[in-house]
């Protein structure tokens, strides 16, 4: 069912960097021991691998605390024990309906397209479902679109992973063929990372196919301006040209991007690319990613800021997910209902929409 691919549509996921070796000279020079002890250690233990695309390495720079290193290039805080952190922070192992598709919500569902990603970001929530994602086809999707066929009420479905966009093009063009037999007219969310860290995927070859597909629409994750380098500018441009809306996710990561007049820029910045800013959101409860996680008051204090710095056009709502599945809420002034102190530690009360608590890290 499933036509094989004759040759990779983009740059192949085994030229990734995955050594301290292939680093662009000024990058590898500034590797510290320590750093290479726990690239080793990551291996031996399994976890989330080191990967990043050539790309996406030559727009960092040899600081330690340079953004765009920081968020491929292992920590050695990854490995410290954290009493908040899930396998599963968003609860999806709750709302799986097939292996690969969470229906959380009532008209949309989720599908886990993908086991790899072109480059691994270390605040990654699905870290750990990542660094043991199987290949997938679409002969293995069936119980998947199964299920599509039988719940009408679905409108829209969200293509991720992993990232659908290190699929090859044949596979990827089944794939949404077979979601539309299941389904048809339903609407396509492709959600990637790739035109950020791989902008040469987003070729007119597979611009025709999202053409060819809609309604599709691409949401796509930026975290800093200078992500949006003359190629991804390019490569988002003719997106939006052809009639392909893109929509623009960031993660409030700490000391990267926690300044409301960095995000102002990111922001206008997308817009000015006719770019929709979606969501900003407060980071997951993955394990191993502490170190980049802004104080809940702090982010609160930085998005009041932000809206005083932007229009609404480039006002991202601000969001979490509740841990353990509670679903995504926006955080506004006032959310925190109070503070309780548990075994984890000290945490918010946070309440959803049919007025449950759930917890949140101070």
């Amino acid at each position: 069912m499933c036509t094989p691919a004759a040759k990779p549509a983009w740059v192949d996921v085994d030229k990734l960097i995955t050594s301290l070796e292939e680093l662009p000279p000024p990058l590898a020079a500034s590797v510290s021991p320590e750093e290479k002890i726990y690239i080793t250690e990551i291996q031996r233990r399994g976890l989330l691998p080191f990967a990043v695309t050539p790309h996406f390495a030559s727009l960092a720079r040899p600081e330690k605390d340079d953004p765009i290193r920081r968020q491929f290039f292992p920590d050695l805080r990854e490995i410290l024990p954290d009493p908040c952190a899930l396998d599963d922070p968003l609860g999806e192992c709750h709302f799986r309906a097939a292996p690969r598709l969470v229906h959380q919500y009532h008209d949309r569902a989720l599908l886990l397209a993908a086991g790899t990603c072109a480059g691994y970001c270390r605040y990654c929530f699905r870290r750990v479902w990542l660094s043991s994602a199987p290949p997938v086809t679409v002969d293995d999707l069936q119980p998947e679109l199964a299920y599509l066929a039988g719940h009408p009420e679905i409108q829209e479905i969200l293509v991720s992973g992993g990232d659908p966009l290190t699929l090859d093009n044949a596979v990827l063009s089944d794939l949404f063929r077979h979601l539309r037999v299941a389904r048809p007219g339903i609407l396509l969310r492709v959600c990637t990372r790739v035109p950020i860290t791989e902008p040469l995927r987003l070729d007119s070859e597979i611009i025709a196919l999202f053409i060819a597909f809609r309604p599709l629409r691409m949401v796509v994750q930026i975290n800093h301006p200078r992500e949006l380098s003359a190629p991804c500018r390019a490569a988002l441009a003719a997106c939006v040209s052809a009639g392909i809306p893109v929509h623009i996710q960031t993660v409030l990561l700490r000391g990267i991007n926690d300044d409301p007049a960095l995000l102002a820029q990111l922001f206008r910045d997308c817009l000015d690319l006719g770019l929709s800013p979606y969501y900003l959101f407060q980071m997951d409860l993955a394990p191993g990613t502490a170190h980049f996680r802004v104080p809940l008051k702090q982010g609160l204090a930085v998005y009041r800021e932000l809206g005083g710095l932007i229009s609404g056009l480039g006002l991202p709502a601000y969001a979490v997910d509740l841990p353990g599945g509670g679903g995504k809420i926006r955080l506004y002034e006032n959310v925190i209902a109070g503070e309780k102190t548990t075994p984890a530690g000290n945490v918010y009360v946070l309440k959803d929409s049919n007025g449950k608590e759930w917890h949140y890290p101070v």
